[in-house]
């Protein structure tokens, strides 16, 4: 029998990915020292203004009057992936700011900032507005370079109001997202052990994801140490909507100045936690599948908002993988239990997660134009889509 590796069947290292064994998703540089050419730097230090400027309740005119025209900027196309990325994270935030930094939403987004936000979007392949990775992946420094990655030693680049919430919020995901590299690190390996039909390495492989799961759920455990539900909602959420399926736009919101947009406004879906890769990777490893029904189209949307090299990762991984049907017709109990292991993990990662939506969102008692209870921040029904997931999740238990 012929035995094939994981490069062989379509798994790759995970650095033509984008993704590290150390830190899984995130970024592999050091974001705090890309340094941004000419008025793309005017532009981010007009971004690092935002805490100071929002609880003015005057961003908009600020940010009309203090980013570049869109003509001075030099081409989005000759900046390095690095300046891309960084000039996004600053954009992202100035876009999000502008349209619902102030009493009563807006619908029109500026050419001076519409222009360089579609060109940076064009450039990395993404969506014009904020997305998880330039608010998480893209947007973290150390605070000590010589100590390693962890929630004690992270603070965040880029803030809206900034504050103590705020920040645990995105750092929290931060550390996740780092420590998920320990799990994606092995699917490589998990993969070569089921080509050459060794359970017992299938086995032990499994179980260190299991453990690693276990501390990952054990982060997420910490989320409301430093942030408050009422202060999340209030303070943190509003920032971070979209405008696709949003009852504050139904449209859409304008992009002036876009030429091949004209004057028709453009619905994107907003920022979510739902938009991160670690989940639907192993989901694509373990062979988690979701039915196909209207909440199902959302998670198909939601994986075109990845970055392009993370998509690739999930895509080459649920094409590639044998692992399901290799512990259902082979090896001892054992196997099957280690399998049982990291889907309950996944399972309990889903539930908190759907705990915390119906804390920090859905049992909150304002409710806002654009900062709805209901409606996610991807413009999702976030509990039942939550909740159908969780199900699907538990449902493919050995």
């Amino acid at each position: 029998m012929v035995h094939l590796t994981a490069a062989e069947i379509g798994l790759r290292r995970l650095e033509c990915y984008d993704m590290s064994s150390d830190g899984g998703f995130l970024c592999r540089y050091d974001a705090n020292k890309v340094e941004l050419p000419d008025c793309w730097a005017d532009a981010a230090a007009t971004a690092l203004q935002l805490p100071q400027v929002l609880p003015s309740g005057m961003v908009r005119s600020f940010l009309k009057a203090n980013s570049p025209d869109a003509a001075d900027l030099s081409d989005a196309a000759e900046l390095t992936d690095r300046q891309a990325r960084m000039a996004t994270v600053h954009y992202t935030f100035m876009v999000q700011s502008y349209i619902w930094g102030e009493i009563g939403h807006t619908n029109v987004l500026p050419a001076n900032l519409a222009v360089p936000m579609v060109a940076l979007a064009d450039r990395l392949g993404q969506q014009p507005l904020l997305t998880y990775s330039s608010y998480v992946l893209d947007n973290w420094a150390l605070i000590d370079p010589a100590r390693p990655l962890g929630l004690d030693n992270i603070r965040m680049i880029q803030n809206f109001l900034g504050g103590q919430d705020e920040a645990w919020f995105v750092l929290v995901h931060v550390a996740i997202e780092a420590y998920a590299g320990k799990v994606l690190a092995r699917f490589a390996d998990i993969h070569d052990a089921v080509a050459r039909d060794d359970a017992a390495m299938v086995q032990q492989h499994l179980e260190q994801t299991a453990g690693t799961w276990a501390k990952i759920n054990a982060l997420f455990d910490r989320m409301p140490e430093r942030c408050d539900p009422y202060i999340y909602f209030e303070r943190v959420r509003p920032y971070i909507h979209g405008w696709k399926d949003n009852p504050a736009l139904p449209d859409g919101v304008i992009y002036e100045g876009v030429e091949r947009f004209g004057s028709a406004a453009q619905a994107f879906r907003g920022q979510t936690g739902s938009q991160s890769s670690i989940v639907p990777s192993m989901d694509a490893l373990f062979g988690v599948g979701h039915a196909a029904d209207p909440l199902r189209e959302y998670l198909d949307q939601l994986h075109e908002y990845r970055p392009q090299g993370h998509r690739r990762f999930v895509d080459d991984v649920r094409a590639s993988s044998r692992l399901r049907p290799f512990v259902q017709t082979v090896g001892p109990r054992g196997l099957k239990d280690a399998y049982n292991a990291n889907i309950q993990a996944m399972s309990d990662f889903r539930t908190r997660h759907l705990e915390y939506a119906a804390s920090y969102i859905n049992k909150q008692g304002k409710k806002a134009a654009g900062n709805d209870t209901e409606v996610g921040t991807g413009g999702t029904p976030f509990m039942r889509y939550l909740k159908k997931h969780r199900d699907e999740t538990r449902g493919n238990l050995l």
